[in-house]
């Protein structure tokens, strides 16, 4: 049975060593971390802010929607996937519709969404690509496929009065390669491009 001598140098020794990993690991790595974050990639720490302007517009690493008050897709805009997070695109409840291939509900929609292209894009169903009919896991992904956009764009065009070509130049301006070189697909982020969609003029 140790003495309350023993007892004590042990609790004085414990709690010096909770002081010491308090300093080192509550206070001087994080404010380290934080540091390095400002300094070497602000933007990324800083939560990867788009700004039109002076103004905060939104994420390049949240998907948003480009409709109308209803959810209705306005067509002078490139539309990004869809988004089963909440009541669509809600950075609070980001999640996937978790339905299964076979689900009706699912099925339901997809053929909806089939239809809707079909008939704003002038397009026929076998040229509509998987991520405009299906929403991402998180409901929040904010790239389309380089296809996805360039499906597209003669509807925006013909919505702005502008040129096809000049509308196509621009989306092939805004498809982002692989990451590293081979990680992943092109994608092209959906609130960068109808960025400078809304600079284009005619």
């Amino acid at each position: 049975m140790s003495s309350p001598r023993t007892a004590t140098r042990h609790y004085w020794v414990a709690f010096r060593a909770m002081l010491v990993f308090t300093a080192v690991l509550g206070v001087a790595y994080p404010l380290a971390i934080t540091l390095i974050g400002q300094f070497a990639l602000p933007a990324q720490a800083n939560g990867s802010l788009v700004k039109s302007g002076t103004t905060t517009v939104g994420s390049t690493l949240i998907g948003e929607s480009f409709g109308d008050t209803k959810g209705k897709p306005l067509p002078e805009w490139f539309q990004p996937r869809p988004s089963a997070a909440g009541t669509g695109y809600d950075a609070s409840a980001s999640s996937g519709s978790n339905w299964g291939p076979e689900n009706k509900d699912l099925i339901k929609a997809i053929t909806e969404r089939k239809k809707s292209i079909e008939q704003s894009d002038g397009v026929t169903a076998d040229q509509i690509p998987a991520d405009a009919l299906t929403a991402s896991a998180s409901g929040l992904d904010p790239h389309i496929s380089p296809a996805n956009a360039l499906l597209q764009v003669n509807r925006v065009a013909r919505e702005r009065k502008l040129p096809a070509a000049a509308v196509r130049a621009l989306v092939e301006s805004k498809i982002q390669g692989r990451d590293l070189g081979y990680l992943g697909e092109p994608t092209v982020n959906v609130l960068e491009l109808n960025l400078a969609l809304a600079g284009l003029k005619g």
